[in-house]
């Protein structure tokens, strides 16, 4: 296993625990890479952001499913729309985080903008799935 920590001056903002496996070489950039916007770097967040994004709705489905199997898709949609919203929900969670604070974003750009934390919020969900090979705590994402 493997501490991964990103800091912003004496305070520590992430702290996660990878596995050390087969994919040890990219293990190690996971996070780096999940705090890196395409402003700053050609190795950027974007298929983390895509991954984290889809794995947050799952889990609002499968949640709004076990509890009620008879959901409307409407209120379904409803409640995945909620949690994809950018401004209402992951931009407020990326911040509470401290995200803006260590996502590297180039020197013309805004890290506390609303897209660029929740883009950030979504690719540690993406990050942590990819170097867990499970998409929650019960499942492995591949037989």
């Amino acid at each position: 296993m493997i501490w991964l920590e990103e800091s912003y001056g004496n305070e520590v903002v992430i702290s996660v625990f990878f596995e050390v496996d087969s994919f040890f070489s990219c293990v190690i950039n996971l996070l780096r890479r999940a705090m890196t916007h395409a402003s700053f770097s050609q190795e950027h967040n974007k298929a983390l952001t895509i991954f984290g994004t889809h794995l947050i709705e799952t889990s609002v489905s499968l949640k709004s499913l076990a509890k009620d199997i008879d959901i409307s898709s409407k209120v379904l949609t409803r409640l995945i729309a909620e949690v994809s919203n950018v401004n209402s929900s992951c931009a407020l969670d990326g911040h509470r985080l401290g995200l803006e604070r260590v996502i590297r974003v180039s020197s013309k750009t805004d890290a506390s903008n609303s897209a660029i934390l929740c883009a950030a919020f979504r690719a540690i969900f993406g990050a942590v799935a990819t170097d867990s090979g499970m998409v929650d705590e019960r499942r492995p994402r591949f037989s």
